[in-house]
């Protein structure tokens, strides 16, 4: 099982370590809740997934539910009506403890990639932070 959690330690959950499907996602909902330009998304099935603590759940859509920590604001699950008719879940796989254990194989909703996603490669890198 891998496990992970929210920032400050009050939400944890464990789930196994084959996501069914593993994305990067760049729809405007995903950056829109999390300010972030892509979130990287394992899907699994929501009966394998062991959650403690307390998580709030915030309706980003008409079906989409975006599960997060009410203490930190760690954004960790996704669902919407076709997952949850699956019995599928989402996990972000950056609020794992390790999560290059599950490396994602598809990005997803490219049509609404933020135009500067596609030349971030192209940018010079440094190891920290510089100063």
């Amino acid at each position: 099982m891998l496990e992970g959690g929210c920032h400050c330690g009050a939400v944890r959950f464990r789930m196994p370590e084959q996501a069914a499907f593993s994305t990067v996602c760049n729809c405007s909902d995903c950056r829109g809740q999390s300010g972030a330009p892509v979130l990287a998304w394992a899907m699994i099935a929501a009966r394998e997934t062991n959650v403690t603590g307390e998580v709030k759940v915030y309706h980003s859509s008409e079906t989409g539910r975006r599960s997060f920590c009410p203490k930190c604001g760690t954004g960790l699950f996704f669902t919407n009506g076709q997952l949850r008719d699956m019995g599928m879940m989402q996990v972000r796989i950056a609020a794992l403890d390790k999560p290059e254990a599950i490396a994602p194989v598809l990005q997803v909703q490219m049509a609404e990639q933020i135009g500067w996603m596609a030349r971030l490669g192209e940018l010079p890198s440094c190891e920290r932070f510089p100063g």
